[in-house]
């Protein structure tokens, strides 16, 4: 543990006196890797008796699953030199403990595939459907009603995210069993990546409103697609993990509603986590569709 904080920041540690809540914390996201030490790790070590630690990892990331590996085979080479040759080896080894089975990168994608076909439908059933009903004046027949702001939005909203609902829920079922997800048809864990599916597409429809509330012009929406889609889609983890980000595009991705979507679904598909490890992924998407929704309200206009 010292050897890893005094040395280029390629690990943040953390100390757990319960193994137990460690593996809890692994399995939920919190941390993505424990290396477990033996209580005669020391004692081995110096009888020179096969020291052995074990790295328990993540496995649904492959690119930091093999990073972790690789800086911790690092570590235990350079702590297994000698500072005099020795006339007995008794170097210490590590054993590679993977929590999940083997994830290949097609179930790595999916999370990131779903998500976007999400965002496409938001795209057509929400945003662009709102700036074509301006330009063809359709718009002047629910101006003219006694609903709120407010309500005009949510009902734009609602009807955009149930459209969404469907193409993620399609893909969900088709794409688990084109990448062979484990069990696929699970009951609890359709219920939450129901329940992920809802309020990712809800907030990227709210995204999709706030951003075109202002527009008349029904290209410039299509137009701004591609862009959308890349600005979103790639800073997310959905093709390369974070970690690897440089630190400009890292900030980019916290706000990202991108990125706690496919966090969610990986953790659901992948992992088959409970609601404590999307809690956080939920509460953000939460947070970003109230905001959202509310800047929206504020510049929707009334008037032709």
């Amino acid at each position: 543990a010292g050897a890893i904080r005094a040395g280029a920041r390629t690990f943040d540690s953390v100390e757990y006196a319960d193994p137990g809540q460690a593996l809890t914390d692994l399995r939920n996201g919190r941390i993505q890797a424990v290396v477990m030490i033996p209580p005669d790790f020391s004692r081995r070590v110096y009888q020179k008796n096969a020291p052995r630690l074990a790295l328990i990892e993540d496995n649904t990331d492959n690119f930091v699953s093999a990073t972790l590996v690789a800086q911790m085979s690092s570590l235990l080479s350079a702590f297994n030199l000698p500072d005099q040759p020795a006339r007995i080896v008794g170097q210490a080894s590590l054993d590679i403990v993977e929590v999940y089975p083997y994830v290949p990168y097609v179930q790595y994608l999916l999370p990131g595939s779903i998500v976007m076909s999400i965002f496409m439908m938001v795209m057509i059933g929400g945003g662009i459907n709102f700036v074509d009903d301006k330009a063809h004046g359709l718009h002047e027949g629910y101006l003219v009603t006694p609903v709120t702001k407010f309500e005009l939005i949510a009902g734009f909203n609602i009807a955009g995210t149930l459209k969404a609902v469907l193409a993620g829920g399609a893909l969900i079922v088709v794409g688990s069993l084109i990448a062979g997800i484990a069990n696929p048809f699970d009951p609890a864990r359709l219920l939450r990546l129901a329940v992920v599916v809802m309020v990712t597409a809800f907030a990227l429809i709210s995204l999709m409103f706030l951003l075109m509330v202002r527009m008349s012009n029904p290209m410039v929406p299509r137009a701004m697609f591609g862009v959308l889609s890349t600005v979103l889609y790639f800073p997310s983890g959905a093709v390369y993990p974070q970690q690897g980000f440089p630190p400009w595009l890292q900030v980019i991705a916290a706000v990202n509603p991108f990125t706690y979507a496919v966090h969610a679904l990986r953790s659901l598909l992948l992992k088959d986590s409970g609601f404590a490890g999307i809690g956080g992924d939920l509460l953000y998407l939460a947070l970003f569709s109230a905001i959202a929704m509310s800047a929206a309200t504020l510049l929707f206009k009334r008037t032709l």
